[in-house]
């Protein structure tokens, strides 16, 4: 995932529901209580945790019972102080107070709930990125430093590791207009970060290396989805025959969600989203665009699925009369660029949300050679009267014009193959005449069209005809 290229927009809750959920979330509720219970007589240790002695209490005070009763409280207390809901007073005496964040919970807005969670998520993470602790102990040289190369752990890796599939799963949740509420299969998000891309078949090393990567996952999602940032079906224990052995790959998809399922929560959507923003890539939010101009509305939905991009736009035409909007959509559709027609595309598709309340706007362009024919088309589906036919060199420049949109929009997609196919069928002289028109991408199209056509003949056909209107582009 690059920096660079911008990410699929994503649909947030409402701040409000949002908070809620996370006031709500095991890790930071548990914070908070202890936050309160905190006083003059509540002691820590030389790093901040809470002293070992009262522990036990800690854990009575939350309701936690069991073997990892302590683990739980102390981690909690971690998250308190971490997040400033805790203030170490004295480090020499180990005291502490109740800190100024705790009453953002209480009566701070959303946003300020929102911004103690993701300190509370970014402690979390980290811990979720460190090994068991017996594991650790193991490990401690006789200085009481942790040996690394004696765990076969490098810190920077892991956290990478776990950045790259966090990473990746909000990918896979808001790509392709994704709703998130799909859970994602263990073994297709960890075969994302460890599977190259140009590989074919998987060798035995790297499947190896798949299911190494699912165990360190299920160990690193349960611990993750106490602070609400994932809902996560573990791995079937039944699975291993042995507690040191790690699970094959499964058979077929019938029982892949054995293997663990995990699915971004909406907190985690806009938790994720508020990291990778931090990181420097660029995040979209459906709704961003709705007090900008049309020419950011057009440019900005270009890359955005169909969904998104109705959402995004249905929000801008909310706040702007029909006409006016209709107005502004083609004037910010001409041009000539690149990305011309991707933005008739998206005019297009904008323009079908509005009432005939538009048509003054339309008639207006009838007779721009850029916006006539996209025009003839809105009117003569609301069967409007009058509607001129388009001259055929504007039925053919119409044509190459959604052909190059449909390419930036989607590559070489099976849509697209299709509508070449049907174009070639319908039209025996198309390329004859195809190759004239004055689009700036009718080479480009003419040449896509000859690597999407399946008959032979007919890509010839298609590539000489590209030939040709690169000759008339240089003459």
């Amino acid at each position: 995932m690059s920096d660079s290229s911008p990410l699929p927009p994503v649909r947030l809750h409402p701040e409000a529901e949002l908070a809620r959920a996370a006031l709500s979330t095991p890790v930071l509720s548990r914070a908070a209580r202890l936050a309160r219970w905190a006083g003059p007589d509540t002691r820590v240790d030389a790093g901040g945790g809470l002293a070992e002695e009262q522990l036990p209490a800690a854990a009575e005070l939350l309701g936690l019972t069991g073997d990892d009763a302590a683990a739980y409280a102390s981690e909690a207390w971690r998250v308190a102080v971490d997040t400033g809901l805790v203030e170490i007073v004295d480090e020499e005496a180990g005291t502490v107070r109740a800190g100024d964040e705790l009453k953002l919970l209480t009566g701070g807005s959303p946003q300020d709930v929102l911004t103690v969670w993701l300190a509370a998520l970014e402690t979390v993470i980290a811990d979720a990125a460190v090994p068991d602790l017996d594991d650790l102990v193991d490990a401690l040289d006789e200085g009481g430093e942790v040996d690394f190369s004696s765990l076969d752990w490098d810190p920077e890796g892991e956290a990478e590791f776990l950045d790259g599939v966090l990473g990746n799963l909000y990918l896979l949740t808001v790509s392709e207009d994704g709703s998130g509420e799909s859970p994602v299969p263990l073994p297709a998000l960890a075969a994302s970060v460890i599977v190259p891309d140009d590989m074919g078949e998987p060798t035995n090393d790297v499947l190896e290396q798949v299911s190494d990567a699912m165990m360190r996952l299920d160990d690193q999602f349960r611990a993750l989805e106490p602070i609400g940032l994932v809902a996560y079906r573990p791995v079937d224990e039944a699975l291993m025959a042995d507690a040191d052995e790690e699970p094959a790959a499964p058979v077929d998809d019938t029982d892949v969600s054995r293997y663990g399922m995990v699915r971004l929560t909406p907190l985690g959507v806009y938790g994720l989203r508020a990291r990778l923003l931090e990181a420097g890539f660029a995040a979209p939010v459906v709704g961003e665009l709705a007090d900008k101009g049309a020419d950011a509305l057009l440019d900005g939905t270009a890359r955005f699925g169909r969904s998104a991009a109705r959402a995004e736009t249905e929000q801008w035409l909310a706040r702007r009369e029909p006409l006016a909007a209709a107005r502004e959509l083609l004037a910010a559709a001409r041009g000539a660029d690149a990305g011309a027609p991707l933005r008739r595309l998206r005019c297009q598709q904008a323009l079908s949300l509005v009432g005939m309340e538009a048509e003054p706007a339309l008639r207006e362009v009838l007779d721009d050679p850029e916006l006539g024919g996209l025009a003839r088309v809105w009117l003569s589906e609301r069967g409007a009267a009058g509607v001129p036919a388009p001259p055929e060199e504007m039925v053919f420049w119409l044509t190459v014009d959604t052909l190059a949109a449909q390419l930036a929009a989607e590559g070489n997609s099976e849509e697209l193959r299709a509508l070449v196919e049907g174009l070639a069928a319908q039209h025996s002289g198309f390329f004859a005449a195809a190759w004239r028109v004055e689009h700036p991408a009718t080479a480009e199209v003419l040449d896509a069209m000859g690597r999407l056509h399946p008959d032979k003949k007919v890509a010839k056909e298609a590539r000489k005809a590209a030939f040709k209107a690169r000759s008339q582009q240089a003459g």
